[in-house]
């Protein structure tokens, strides 16, 4: 250790503040980076539990394999674990339940027994074939009671709709009425004998026809059969895709499926958009990260190598060369650096384990999640860290460094290399002074005269800005994504039907377990409209182009009558009144203007106009077979226009119109009949899904559908807030460390600038004048960093729009309530911070501070 290193641990050790201050900014930096890195990797390794508990651990699944491509499957490098499974359908004899009238049989290798999720309630699973394990909702709900030990002898075979398409457990039963529009093709009868029973699987629909019943298939002699083959692999890349069509060349397999949703977690997906995507959000999100971690570290140093420019003169005085006194900034960066990094990583995980002891209780409840979170901290996120970090470090040290190096002696002892003022460069605009007054001017010539100075609280400011700004939009756009890319369910359950009048459907909300109830009648018309008031997407799309005659388009349009009680909660949840709707002769209608689809053509979920309207336009309807030359029905006009649907309705695809009406808009006519001849159904929400839907189906009634959809909006919900817990979360992190950065940077600025405000004081400044110099000073302040910090944070959020629309296009708008709301918390910062910051020099003596030499 030579002489300049051991004076700059001496020299650290003697200001034990400004290196404590420094090292606690430096381990809260690292701390937020392990936090980040430690936290993605945790939830990532939450998710994949999660879904393999509920869908079973494979990656691939290969169709109607035979005994040798089984084989091949099994001796393949890549594969860890082989599942096989078989499956069919049998009639179940004596259901109660015409809406489920089948068992389902998923037979299972012993692999697939144990990877499959499956809740055994009593008895045993099965361990040859002819055995199984039924679901317990056969006698609950089917009300058909098989004991453990008995036999029943079934035909098997598959669904199959008229056209001969065979159908799924995610395919409801087929049926028109009482007829029911699909068959059973018999391929086997088996007599199977029950071993034990079951919680129905999560992975069963709750409108699938048939209950399900897990059987044992040998995977050491398959008898000729046909299985599919589900495999787990040893390494989970992108490369999965390649290497699954190259075996399936090789060996002549029939057809592979990927467990999606499995494989997203891991970071791979055969959609180069969406990978795009993800890896350009990841980009993005962690530069924000390390630019706030080097702007926090950054002037901390900066801060120690203004408070030892003296020092750093003196060491010059002597003959310490440039190289020297650049290395005394490195080395005191290496030692903070060896402390805070080991410390910011403990804090980091630390932290994120009590957040998840917080939550964990909270979330399995709130998510309907099974697994726990646990802290993962893997070799990769570990050294990214580290690296992250140390970096951070160095880029933070150089620019001090470089400054150091040039630090004169006569200058660092004299204290003149901060301040070097020419008249050129306090000069003013005399407008200043006119307008606001002299304090106004004097705030003003501060922020010149220390540019470094007043530069870095300016550049804290702008990073402040900029993580808020870009982590809010970044948030907003992975809602916005989500909730595209799974549709919109806000209710629980479905019922409809043709020809059922209003009584026939709102006794369910009656139900005990039923809280809400839209009911909804539905009709579809046309009405054509000038090619002018297209959005471009429909003249994009040649198969909807080609639908313009003589200058306009034939929309298909779905009208929906809602119920008065439901219509007026619409229009309140959409911000419109009932008057916007009734005022005038022609009845108003809510337009749904905007739709968002999945583009096949493109590989990305599309958000566009259903049509250019504007308030106050009418729209002419037509009968659904009407032509263009044919005589309106009916008109509306557009009273109000959203993206809101309301409870119940699925909106349209592109090329299609949704207008909302209320009952009785149309008495008579052709779109009145329209109304009364097509369907009408009521959207239920209740506490109890599954009870609900079981007391519907136990009136056996074959003029009705009931379509639960709550368990696929429970998992929405989930993840957006799962989403939500963890984003904000660190929406406020990052906001807490920016306050923070800003309260350090100008606090230290005023505390280097007491002689400053001594002298200002000593030629008669009132405290008055005083205050106002402050607080224009403040807003100086505010201005400059919100004139740089808003353009660069609109760059951002454009570079992560353009990251986004690989895979979702919507269209670049800007958050201008976010946007808003920064501009009034930065200057409420900035002036915070600085009557905090002047509070405790006011009681300084004046004489004193005059006297003293060094800031």
């Amino acid at each position: 250790m030579n002489i300049i290193q051991k004076m700059t641990i001496r020299h650290l050790r003697e200001n034990k503040r400004r290196s404590l201050v420094t090292i606690i900014g430096v381990i809260i930096s690292v701390a937020m980076i392990t936090a980040v890195t430690t936290l993605g990797s945790s939830f990532l390794d939450l998710m994949i539990r999660q879904d393999i508990a509920d869908n079973g651990e494979w990656h691939v699944q290969y169709m109607n394999t035979n005994e040798q491509q089984v084989e091949a499957i099994r001796d393949d490098a890549a594969t860890k674990d082989v599942i096989l499974s078989s499956d069919g359908y049998a009639e179940l004899e004596g259901s109660q339940n015409v809406y489920k009238p089948y068992v389902y049989i998923r037979n299972y290798n012993t692999s697939g027994l144990k990877n499959f999720p499956i809740d055994l309630t009593e008895g045993r699973l099965p361990t040859q074939e002819g055995e199984v394990v039924i679901s317990e909702a056969i006698r609950q709900n089917a009300q058909v009671t098989y004991n453990i030990g008995d036999q029943v002898t079934l035909d098997v075979g598959a669904r199959m709709d008229e056209s001969g398409r065979v159908l799924t457990q995610n395919d409801g039963l087929m049926r028109e009425g009482e007829d029911v529009l699909e068959q059973l093709k018999v391929e086997d009868t088996v007599t199977l004998t029950v071993v034990g029973t079951m919680a129905r699987p999560a992975w069963e629909p709750t409108w699938s026809p048939g209950y399900t019943v897990v059987g044992y298939v040998d995977d050491k002699d398959l008898n000729g059969a046909t299985v599919d083959t589900f495999v787990a692999l040893n390494d989970v890349s992108n490369s999965i895709y390649e290497e699954t069509d190259q075996l399936m060349k090789e060996q002549g397999i029939e057809g592979v499926a990927y467990n999606s949703s499995l494989l997203r977690y891991y970071g791979v997906t055969d959609d180069g958009g969406l990978r795009k995507t993800l890896y350009g959000f990841a980009s993005i999100i962690m530069a924000v990260i390390v630019i706030g971690s080097i702007s926090l570290i950054y002037n901390a140093f900066a801060i120690s190598v203004s408070e030892r420019s003296r020092y750093l003169g003196m060491l010059a005085s002597v003959g310490a060369t440039k190289r020297q006194k650049r290395n005394s900034v490195f080395f005191e960066g290496l030692i903070i650096g060896g402390i805070s990094i080991p410390i910011g990583i403990v804090a980091g995980i630390t932290g994120i384990g009590f957040t998840f002891l917080f939550i964990d209780s909270f979330v399995g409840e709130a998510l309907n999640v099974t697994e726990k979170f646990k802290v993962v901290v893997t070799p990769l996120t570990l050294l990214l860290t580290i690296l992250i970090s140390s970096l951070t470090i160095f880029i933070s040290c150089y620019l001090p460094a470089r400054r150091a190096s040039k630090i004169s002696a006569i200058d660092a002892i004299r204290q003149t290399q901060d301040v070097r003022l020419t008249h050129k460069n306090v000069k003013t605009s005399k407008l200043v002074r006119r307008t606001f007054g002299l304090e106004a001017e004097i705030g003003l010539k501060n922020t010149k005269r220390n540019r470094k100075r007043y530069l870095a609280t300016v550049f804290s400011l702008v990073i402040s800005i900029i993580l808020f700004l870009v982590v809010s939009y970044f948030t907003t756009q992975l809602e916005q994504s989500f909730e595209m890319s799974q549709g919109d369910y806000t209710y629980d359950i479905l019922v409809s039907g043709i020809d059922l009048d209003q009584e026939d459907l709102r006794r369910y909300e009656a139900i005990e377990d039923v809280t809400s109830g839209t009911y909804l009648e539905n009709a579809t018309v046309r009405a054509f409209v000038e090619v002018n008031r297209l959005p471009q997407t429909i003249m994009e799309r040649e198969d909807l182009a080609a639908s313009v005659v003589d200058g306009k388009y034939g929309y298909y349009v779905s009208l929906y009558q809602l119920d008065n009680k439901s219509f007026d909660a619409y229009l309140k949840q959409i911000g419109a009144s009932s008057s916007d709707v009734s005022d005038g002769e022609v009845p108003g209608a809510v337009l749904i203007d905007e739709v968002s689809y999945q583009d096949a053509d493109k590989k990305k979920f599309v958000m566009t106009k259903t049509i250019e309207a504007e308030i106050g336009d009418t729209i002419d309807l037509y009968e659904e077979n009407a032509t263009e030359n044919a005589i309106p029905s009916d008109t509306v006009k557009v009273a109000a226009m959203t993206d809101i649907i309301p409870n119940g309705m699925t909106s349209s695809s592109l090329g299609w119109l949704d207008l909302i009406v209320r009952e009785g808009t149309f008495e008579e006519g052709d779109i009145s009949e329209a109304l009364n001849l097509q369907s009408s159904f009521i959207a239920l929400n209740t506490t109890n899904p599954d009870a609900t839907q079981e007391v519907i189906e136990a009136e056996q009634n074959m003029d009705i559908y009931v379509t639960n959809v709550s368990e696929r909006r429970e998992q929405q919900e989930q993840m957006l807030l799962l989403m939500s817990i963890f984003i904000y979360g660190f929406i406020v992190l990052i906001s807490l460390i920016s306050v923070a950065n800003i309260f350090n940077t100008i606090s230290t600025s005023v505390s280097l600038r007491r002689r400053e405000f001594a002298m200002l004081r000593s030629v008669g400044m009132t405290p008055k004048g005083f205050n106002k110099m402050v607080y224009y000073e403040s807003i100086f302040y505010g201005l400059k960093a919100l004139a740089y910090g808003l353009p660069i944070s609109i760059l951002i959020m454009y570079f992560i729009y353009r990251a986004q629309i690989n895979t979702f296009e919507v269209p670049f708008t800007l958050p201008w309530s976010d946007i808003l709301f920064v501009t009034a918390v930065i200057f409420l910062i900035i002036g915070s911070s600085m009557v905090y910051a002047i509070s405790k020099v006011k009681s300084d003596n004046i004489i004193d501070r005059l006297r003293q030499e060094n800031n």
